[in-house]
């Protein structure tokens, strides 16, 4: 089975991701990781899973990434899963917390979900965990989600050590629940 880990990575945590999602596969799969800058869409017909990386901006995937998925060429035969990093508390907090990832990064699977059914592509998972914001997220999310300071920085605290170990070992434990179900 031949397997491509691609992705778009600003601030590294994706990247990290990414290489998690490879490690686990490097040894069952014919596995390729790259950076999407590196990556051809007419590369595609090579593989028969790819794993499509994205941080998360503005609630989705950012821009190349969503170019990069548009160029795909419809009834494409291999598998998509995606997998994002994003800045806010996941949503498994509850309350408020589940609203807030609604809201700041629920268009991401939506968006894969969206394309993959428009080309006709078997989308076969989606992953996402916390990761560090870049300053600039940091300040937006400052000024236009957390205004109480106390709070703000109980987030950061809480955001700058992600990914961690967990969601490293979460990622891996995606890509194996992917390939073990196309076996």
């Amino acid at each position: 089975m031949k397997v491509l880990v691609t992705y778009n990575s600003q601030s590294g945590k994706t990247k990290m991701i990414a290489e998690a999602i490879y490690s686990s596969l490097k040894e069952e799969a014919d596995a390729v990781l790259n950076e999407l800058g590196e990556t051809k869409v007419t590369d595609l017909v090579d593989y028969d899973i790819v794993f499509i990386g994205s941080p998360c901006h503005s609630a989705d995937i950012v821009k190349p990434v969503r170019e990069f998925l548009e160029k795909i060429p419809n009834q494409s035969k291999f598998k998509l899963a995606g997998f994002i990093t994003h800045s806010c508390y996941p949503p498994e907090k509850g309350g408020i917390y589940e609203e807030m990832f609604e809201k700041w990064a629920g268009k991401s699977r939506k968006s894969f979900e969206k394309i993959a059914a428009e080309k006709k592509l078997d989308f076969i998972g989606f992953f996402r965990c916390m990761g560090a914001a870049t300053a600039p997220i940091e300040n937006f999310i400052k000024t236009e989600v957390i205004s109480d300071e106390k709070e703000f920085e109980e987030f950061l605290l809480e955001s700058r050590k992600h990914p961690d170990e967990k969601d490293l070992s979460n990622a891996k434990a995606f890509a194996q629940k992917i390939i073990g179900e196309l076996k």
